[in-house]
């Protein structure tokens, strides 16, 4: 009988480590964990939705050792989630550099009862409209601009044709509106739409907003470089 416990005590315990090894794995590629900060470097953010997701470790990766780099715990959605949630967003610190973007979300369309991307033709709304989405861009980068050093936008990459309840040129409509709300408050942007947009067929995924692995990794060196420049860090 201690024998057989004995060998349950030791099974359950490498079990044990095995799990809380595969959660402290998980967490570690977890792009919006928490990260922990090296002092002395400086401090970046990241604002932005799943393209942004999709390349914030392989961002961070260039940029270990250089930079500490956060990004928001969640999916920056629209404009209108951005006004809701940008005070927890920001805390308290004041950070080197910003690097943000909405767009996407803002543009696609739902269904009046709040159901994810319905396509117009089924009676689906633009989330946010454009003026609408003009509006929130210019009251969230005034917010920006006391919690940051620097601030840069980066903009709303390409929509590939057949994207479900998403229209190919509207990325370029709204990216002209958030054009005037940059040059108004003299915020520089980086731009994603044009390499993804001459790279779209091998970067971003068929009828789909989203990159494949390597498109997205394509994006954070663009991105890294983009800060390292910035925080003249070479």
């Amino acid at each position: 009988m201690k024998s057989i416990l004995l060998s349950f005590v030791v099974l359950f315990s490498f079990s044990s480590g095995n799990i809380e090894v595969q959660a402290q794995k998980s967490k570690r590629s977890n792009p919006m964990a928490p990260i922990k900060t090296v002092q002395g470097l400086p401090h970046v953010l990241i604002i932005g939705d799943s393209i942004s997701i999709g390349y914030t470790l392989p961002t961070r990766a260039l940029l270990q050792g250089k930079v500490n780099l956060h990004r928001i715990p969640t999916n920056g959605g629209p404009t209108t989630k951005g006004l809701a949630e940008i005070e927890k967003w920001l805390g308290s610190r004041k950070w080197d550099l910003i690097h943000f973007n909405w767009g996407l979300h803002d543009l696609k369309y739902m269904g009046k009862d709040g159901t994810n991307l319905v396509p117009k033709e089924k009676g689906g709304v633009v989330q946010v409209p454009l003026p609408d989405y003009e509006k929130n861009l210019s009251t969230l980068v005034v917010r920006l601009k006391k919690s940051a050093k620097q601030l840069v936008w980066r903009n709303t990459t390409p929509i590939p044709p057949g994207s479900k309840a998403r229209h190919v040129g509207d990325s370029a409509k709204y990216n002209q509106a958030a054009e005037r709300v940059m040059k108004k408050n003299g915020v520089p942007t980086l731009d994603l739409y044009t390499p993804s947009k001459q790279n779209m067929k091998d970067w971003m995924r068929k009828a789909d907003v989203h990159y494949y692995p390597h498109g997205s990794q394509a994006l954070a060196e663009i991105v890294a470089k983009d800060v390292l420049n910035r925080l003249n860090i070479k």
